[in-house]
């Protein structure tokens, strides 16, 4: 379904991302964890199209989407929705509203101009909502609801545009341990129950054990890692993060008994 070919991206003397490598051959839930600047974004931004690669193939069923233009870019972009750490919805726009911005892409521009919506998209929008858990929120403001609502109503938002990849940068990084589990939630129950490709930047290593059927790690632009939950053992994590003896996984847990217990690691986030 998806191959990655020595993808490279730089920016002008800086290398973001350097020769990466893998292939997916089918739908599962793809953690990729690193140090901030470790290439994560840039990655996921290539894979949409939104940042063009400086060399390499990205295949998607043995199209080569980096040579993408125009209305075929935009129709990739549709059938790979795009999950962002600050949710870019409209706050001022109830939620229903922002979910139906997923398909803007499939619409007149005088539909969008006068916020015209086709009656089963708006029917859609709600049983999505509902899916999420946050069907009555649908008349609210975004701006009204808690960083973890937005978050579903992004999740809803990618789902409008019935994609056949998600991906999702750093969706947990501002979420508390308890929404951040609901979020995690509903991304692997889309990835299991539509059988959709999910592919998440992560910065927990618990979550990318506990979610993930796979995980890539990337440290300076590089893929260094490539391998199952089970094989992602604290040393493994050390090698990728650069860290040294004293590092410790605890620091960045999301499991809420874990942070209960450690009332000062609360504290000190």
């Amino acid at each position: 379904m998806l191959q990655l070919q020595a993808v490279t991206k730089t920016f002008g003397a800086n290398t973001a991302v350097h020769a990466a490598s893998f292939s997916v051959d089918r739908p599962m839930m793809i953690g990729i964890i690193g140090s901030s600047g470790a290439g994560k974004s840039t990655l996921l931004r290539m894979m949409n199209c939104l940042t063009p690669a400086s060399s390499g193939e990205i295949l998607v069923n043995g199209r080569d989407i980096t040579k993408l233009r125009g209305a075929e870019k935009r129709d990739w972009q549709s059938h790979c929705a795009m999950i962002f750490q600050q949710f870019n919805l409209v706050p001022r726009l109830d939620v229903v509203s922002n979910v139906l911005h997923g398909t803007l892409n499939r619409r007149s521009t005088l539909a969008t101009m006068f916020n015209l919506y086709p009656e089963d998209d708006i029917i859609r929008a709600i049983d999505i909502l509902d899916r999420l858990g946050i069907a009555e929120h649908a008349p609210k403001r975004a701006e009204a609801l808690s960083g973890g609502q937005q978050q579903r109503v992004a999740i809803a938002r990618a789902l409008m545009q019935d994609p056949t990849i998600i991906l999702a940068d750093e969706p947990i990084a501002s979420l508390d341990p308890m929404n951040a589990q609901l979020v995690m939630q509903a991304l692997r129950d889309i990835h299991e129950q539509d059988g959709r490709m999910v592919i998440a930047n992560l910065h927990t290593l618990d979550t990318a054990r506990r979610y993930c059927d796979r995980v890539i790690g990337m440290r300076q632009g590089r893929i260094v890692f490539d391998g199952t939950p089970a094989q992602l053992t604290t040393g493994v994590a050390r090698d990728i993060y650069g860290a040294d003896a004293s590092f410790s996984e605890a620091t960045t847990s999301t499991q809420i008994e874990t942070l209960s217990a450690r009332p000062e690691t609360v504290a000190a986030q």
